[in-house]
């Protein structure tokens, strides 16, 4: 993707977040509370989070990241370094040796942060859909 889209994602998702959870308190704070809607505000917060989390390990890969210092001059097999291959999901770092032995890195912290808030997020939709849903079924005089 290209570094101006990602920079675009980064910044929506940093501006976004906060205005949800102000929304979210909005909504908090002035009664009656529809659990379907709070349920899609929280997904729509760690969804944006999720985003945000991602972009900056783009970032962090694209300008050199934590992985260059990872890979170490020679191989196991005392091969020199030829190349690094790096790639974007999951956001990964291969050194490639001149004997042509690999060795792969991995930002687990960002990879798992991307795929808990995004599973959550996925989570809270299901259940803002299932709730409205309910409710609609539900007629107003009864509960």
């Amino acid at each position: 993707m290209p570094l101006p889209l990602i920079g675009l994602l980064l910044l929506v998702s940093l501006v976004a977040v906060p205005t949800c959870i102000v929304l979210l308190v909005l909504m908090l704070r002035n009664p009656p509370r529809s659990q379907s809607r709070i349920c899609a505000v929280l997904a729509l917060i760690l969804g944006f989070s999720a985003t945000a989390v991602y972009c900056y390990g783009w970032f962090s890969v694209t300008l050199g990241g934590p992985f260059p210092e990872v890979c170490e001059d020679d191989g196991a097999s005392g091969a020199r370094l030829a190349s690094l291959r790096q790639e974007y999901w999951p956001l990964r770092n291969t050194c490639i040796y001149a004997d042509g032995s690999t060795v792969e890195h991995l930002a687990l912290s960002i990879n798992g942060y991307v795929y808990v808030l995004a599973g959550l997020a996925v989570v809270l939709t299901c259940a803002a859909v299932l709730r409205h849903r309910r409710a609609r079924l539900i007629p107003a005089g009864t509960s």
